[in-house]
């Protein structure tokens, strides 16, 4: 079946009342039946919650063959406790037919490629997916398609009982006995728990792994004592110092730079910009590197935003104390910087995923965005976005908030170069669509800015504003001209993931890329 992006969405995947993209308000106002967590009861007095090992741990919690368990991933690259959990599951435990459920997947998590390729982990429900995991999903290996939902559609996913999660293993800080947990107050402080906090209210079981137990109660906590079932202390939960990925940087980029200025006068031209208004920016660098031009207009304007949303660094921290920000909602930070703010500053907020951005829910804060600013792999003549899979067809990548963000933003800005490398970043057709064309308002590249047709009110903005603006086909006819028009991948008809619209919904599919052969001419052909 054909959804609202034209991608042909597989009948054998349309069963158990899954339907197809139909539009970013398709289900407004429609009612979810939310599954009721199972919880065990705790009534006996009780000393502490303490467990001397995670396999202990695990086997208290009942542990099986065929179970789900999640993680998240504040920690990102320096992540420990989700190749923790599934060594222990997998090796210790010997399970068999386990599936993951995280909130992404990365290089912190190789060795879940290693139990993919052995058939062990049989089943990956995450929002995003890199390094070796994404190219042995990529390859066909696991048992099933992957679900790859953004963080939106994630907690309206457990809130619908689409995902059923047995053990959540949350990384925490700091701890106390019976698993008041924090972000914060340990040595390995990666800030908001925003991540964990809906896993450990939906899990059946939720473990709490920390490197640094302090006296109860440890309050305030992001993960309550009557949501956890047991405690290990380890050596180390990760390294904080590798929150702050190679994406996640601050550029000094005259590029990056330049396309970076032109979005915030963008913003400055558009009628949200005003005082109290609210702004989100994607952690790549042109999108992180708004804050500072932004600056310059609020200062010139004297007006102030209302609130900072999602993904959190140093950059709107800084705007925050320089006075500029009342308010930081907060479910990750991208950097050090980030994570010993919070808490620490009044108005400095900690938020859950489903808070942030759940379509399902009555009204997350995504909703009330006015500007988010976010990067691209990839974007085509119709503004569909592409920013899970590479130009060669392998998952590298993660849809995160920025669907979401998309969809509720007055305004959503697109920051990307025209080109990168040898490849068109503008395209005639995206190779996965993750945020639907109707969804994206304005597209800012170093050859140039382009508007959504869909919105006219900013087009009479910009002229008004004079800055000038061309169409995507020309930005599309100019990237071509620089790098050549790209061939079109060659895919076989097997799934390997299903790409979830934040309603629940199909937006794409990603098949198997046909393999490559090389001919006597030293060619590679498809074979």
């Amino acid at each position: 079946m054909i959804n609202a992006v034209g991608r042909n969405i597989p009948d054998e995947l349309l069963v158990d009342g899954r339907e197809v993209y139909q539009g970013k308000n398709y289900k407004d106002g429609k009612y979810v039946q939310k599954a009721s967590p199972k919880s065990r009861m705790f009534v006996k007095p009780q000393e502490d919650k303490l467990v001397a090992t995670l396999k202990e741990a695990c086997v208290k919690c009942g542990a099986h063959d065929g179970m789900t368990f999640s993680f998240h991933t504040e920690l990102r690259n320096g992540d420990y406790v989700g190749a923790m959990a599934a060594r222990v599951l997998v090796e210790e435990l010997g399970l068999k037919d386990v599936h993951v459920a995280a909130t992404s997947l990365g290089s912190a998590q190789d060795i879940i490629a290693d139990y993919i390729e052995q058939g062990k982990i049989t089943a990956v429900q995450t929002s995003g997916v890199r390094g070796r995991i994404g190219e042995v999903i990529s390859a066909g290996k696991l048992g099933q398609p992957a679900i790859i939902r953004s963080h939106g559609g994630r907690p309206r996913a457990v809130e619908a009982g689409e995902v059923h999660i047995d053990i959540a293993f949350l990384a925490a800080a700091s701890s106390d006995c019976c698993g008041n947990s924090s972000g914060v107050g340990g040595k390995n402080n990666f800030g908001s728990m925003g991540f964990g906090t809906h896993d450990a209210h939906y899990a059946d079981h939720t473990i709490v792994v920390t490197d640094t137990l302090v006296d109860f109660p440890n309050l305030p906590s992001s993960v309550s004592a009557i949501d956890v079932d047991a405690v290990v202390v380890v050596d180390e939960i990760g390294d904080a110092t590798k929150i702050a990925t190679k994406e996640a940087r601050m550029t000094d980029n005259p590029r990056e730079l330049m396309m970076a200025k032109n979005a915030a006068a963008v913003i400055a031209a558009t009628p949200y910009f005003k005082d109290g208004f609210s702004f989100q920016t994607g952690v790549g660098g042109p999108s992180l590197a708004v804050n500072r031009f932004l600056e310059e207009h609020m200062r010139e304007r004297n007006i102030k935003m209302s609130f900072a949303l999602g993904g959190t660094s140093k950059a709107i921290c800084d705007l925050m104390d320089k006075g500029f920000v009342r308010h930081i909602l907060d479910t990750q930070d991208f950097d050090t910087g980030a994570a010993a703010h919070i808490f620490k500053t009044p108005g400095h907020h900690e938020i859950s995923l489903s808070e942030y951005a759940n379509a399902g829910n009555k009204g997350a804060y995504v909703n009330k965005l006015d500007y988010v600013v976010l990067a691209a792999l990839e974007i085509d003549t119709k503004f569909n976005v592409n920013v899970i899979t590479g130009s060669d067809g392998i998952l590298r990548g993660a849809p995160g908030g920025h669907p979401d963000t998309a969809a509720g933003s007055k305004c959503c800005i697109i920051v990307t170069p025209l080109t990168r490398g040898r490849m068109a970043t503008v395209c005639e057709e995206v190779v996965t669509v993750t945020t639907p064309g109707d969804c994206v308002d304005v597209l800012v590249t170093d050859y140039g800015i382009a508007v959504n047709p869909l919105r006219p009110d900013i087009i009479e903005a910009l002229d008004k504003a004079g800055i000038e603006h061309v169409s995507i086909e020309w930005l599309k006819d100019k990237a071509y001209s620089l790098v050549g028009t790209p061939e079109k991948l060659q895919w076989e008809d097997k799934v390997v993931a299903v790409v979830e619209a934040r309603d629940g919904t199909i937006l794409d599919v990603v098949r198997k890329i046909k393999p490559l052969d090389v001919n006597a001419e030293g060619e590679e052909v498809i074979l």
